[in-house]
């Protein structure tokens, strides 16, 4: 009864006052500060402001300027902008590694999506990806190609400038795509096999709680298309894969883009890693350069 009480007396002093005077939420009683309409005092306890899904939020009617929600898909603070019609983000709650760079502003929705055939969970859609894709050549769903092992510093934007200059460490400091015409083709040298590979990879861009897929685990989805082991099985798996095409690590130009979807893997092999790739006739795994940019789909711990 206390609680219905307080709560009763807020909600009145809300309705009373809203358009006539400041109001002070507090345990101590004080008065509100000059400055604000409302204040609210604690030294154990904090506000929550309402939470919701990407969904619940895009079925607000009309939404005000600066009005805030915290987003429970992405996991962030969004205030809405009346003059860009969208949502911004302005504040998340580490799903995602200290440092990461989201090209388009906003971080991957975190949004998990169960093969029944294989019983293993991913993200539903590629790092970068704004949605997930309502085709196989969905330009919303392609996302960002990484180069084997990098972290999400910027390079993984499809825009980001080039370098020829190679990294001697796991994080090179910039958020260029670094091009090579030596080999081994990679962007960091001497070549470092730890950064994705296995199940710990140093630099993990996926979100807490997700990794890159090992080249085992990506097969055992591949066998999960049936006969149709091709673009059209990667779209109709419970994925939704894209062809969302790769970039060239001599000069950094994409290609295939809306043709092929390039998957990376975990797994090292020799000089390179593997990497998942499909078209309109087959899909198999193969082996490429690390310099190369592909896309990533996050696979969840078990």
């Amino acid at each position: 009864m206390k609680t219905f009480r307080t709560f009763f007396i807020i909600i009145v002093l809300l309705t009373t006052y809203s358009l006539e005077a400041q109001v002070s939420i507090s345990s101590d009683g004080s008065d509100p500060d000059p400055s604000a309409m409302l204040d609210v005092k604690s030294t154990d306890l904090g506000m929550l402001i309402p939470r919701m899904t990407i969904t619940q939020r895009d079925e607000i009617s009309n939404p005000a300027d600066g009005l805030l929600i915290f987003n429970t898909t992405t996991q962030c603070y969004e205030g809405y902008s009346g003059p860009d019609e969208r949502w911004y983000s302005f504040g998340c709650i580490g799903f995602f590694p200290t440092g990461t760079v989201h090209c388009s502003g906003t971080p991957t929705a975190i949004v998990g999506v169960i093969n029944p055939t294989t019983g293993r969970t991913w993200m539903d859609r590629n790092l970068g990806a704004s949605q997930t894709a309502t085709d196989s050549t969905d330009a919303l769903a392609y996302g960002d190609l990484y180069q084997w092992g990098r972290f999400s510093d910027g390079h993984q934007c499809r825009t980001s400038n080039t370098t020829t200059t190679l990294s001697s460490t796991d994080n090179p400091g910039h958020g260029n795509f670094i091009i090579t015409s030596n080999n081994p083709y990679d962007w960091r040298s001497p070549q470092n096999d730890d950064l994705w590979h296995g199940l710990s990879g140093i630099n993990n861009p996926c979100p807490r709680g997700y990794r890159l897929p090992t080249e085992v685990e990506l097969n055992i989805e591949l066998g999960s298309w049936g006969a149709k082991s091709n673009g059209t099985g990667a779209f109709n798996s419970p994925l939704k894969l894209t062809k969302a095409g790769g970039r060239n690590y001599g000069n950094g130009n994409t290609f295939d883009v809306g043709t092929k979807g390039y998957y990376w893997s975990s797994t090292v092999d020799d000089i390179g890693s593997n990497f998942l790739e499909f078209g309109s006739s087959n899909a198999e795994m193969k082996n490429t350069v690390r310099a190369r940019g592909l896309s990533v789909r996050c696979i969840k711990d078990l």
